[in-house]
């Protein structure tokens, strides 16, 4: 009997031994297709701005917002009804309100006005400042915890990005400012209300069933402004809003949400340390703004401190 206790005890020992292991592996934070998938979803929203001034070309602020949002429920829809998706569970709704109100809505109205009468560069400043921004909304909604050495990077990392930014816009206020700092809660609220919802959905169904919650809003919207505002059909004012539309407004949220998903909101949010250089690169190749030497200086630093957040556990 004793040699059949002892031959027999190692075996629960090593099963539960050999479980464990794999999780600990296998965490979200260090998925490599998150970060890509994340890291795409930056580089098309880096796009925004700069296709939203060439799309103020040819539409006014109000027509361009909510064009936009139309067409871009409208593919979200065909794919939507051609896939047939079923509605979200009651509970995702509020949620979803939620996405639509910030990201939808909230964030390209605020930005459009503000890029009025403000440039690029210092548009991009909000986006310096949704990273940290973004990690609040998570550690206050879904309980998120970064360490210290996170929110030491991530804060000077925006402290790097807003430098930068503001000092290319020569360090003036503008009235528009109200817009920025406006657009970037509700889009913080709605990135992480967003994230949180492609944990139990597809990052794809997320962003298009806000866009149809939207809709009842949106076509009357742009109907009226429309008819109202003067639109000037260009080859500059259609690509920006066909880029607006779809690749910033679906297809860059698709992969944002997934990516956000797949590392966690805290760590996907400090890639967006890197969109205010990449919107910059963009603008002067799209709209011919010039840079100053000190943007390869400020490119080095940001990227040092996304891969100190990206090795910082939470």
């Amino acid at each position: 009997m004793r040699a059949q206790s002892s031959a027999t005890t190692p075996t629960p020992v090593a099963v539960p031994a050999a479980r464990t292991r794999p999780p600990a592996s296998e965490g979200p934070q260090l998925s490599p297709r998150g970060l890509l998938l994340a890291a795409l979803g930056v580089t098309a929203f880096s796009l925004t701005f700069p296709a939203t001034a060439w799309g103020l070309e040819g539409f006014g602020p109000w027509s361009l917002v909510a064009t936009r949002s139309v067409l871009a429920a409208i593919i979200a829809g065909a794919c939507l009804l051609a896939l047939r998706v079923p509605l979200p569970a009651r509970r995702h709704w509020p949620g979803l309100s939620v996405v639509a109100a910030g990201v939808v809505l909230g964030f390209p109205m605020l930005t459009t006005l503000a890029l009025e009468t403000s440039t690029t560069a210092h548009a991009a400043v909000v986006v310096g400042l949704l990273p940290v921004t973004t990690a609040l909304f998570s550690a206050l909604r879904v309980g998120s915890r970064p360490s210290r050495a996170f929110w030491a990077a991530a804060l000077a990392g925006s402290a790097v990005v807003i430098a930068f930014t503001v000092t290319q816009s020569g360090g003036a206020l503008t009235s528009a400012d109200a817009y920025l700092f406006g657009a970037l809660l509700v889009c913080a609220a709605g990135y992480t209300e967003g994230g949180r919802l492609a944990r139990v959905m597809p990052g794809w169904h997320v962003i298009g069933w806000a866009l149809m919650l939207c809709l009842p809003l949106t076509v009357p919207a742009a109907a009226v402004a429309l008819a109202h505002e003067p639109v000037q059909l260009t080859a500059h004012s259609v690509t920006g809003l066909l880029w607006v539309a779809v690749g910033s407004q679906f297809l860059g949220l698709v992969v944002w949400y997934r990516g956000m998903a797949a590392i966690g909101i805290p760590k996907a949010s400090q890639l967006q340390l890197a969109q205010p250089l990449l919107t910059l690169v963009w603008s002067v190749l799209l709209l011919g703004e010039q840079l100053t030497p000190a943007a390869p200086l400020a490119a080095a630093a940001v990227l040092v401190c996304i891969a100190v957040a990206q090795r910082a556990r939470a």
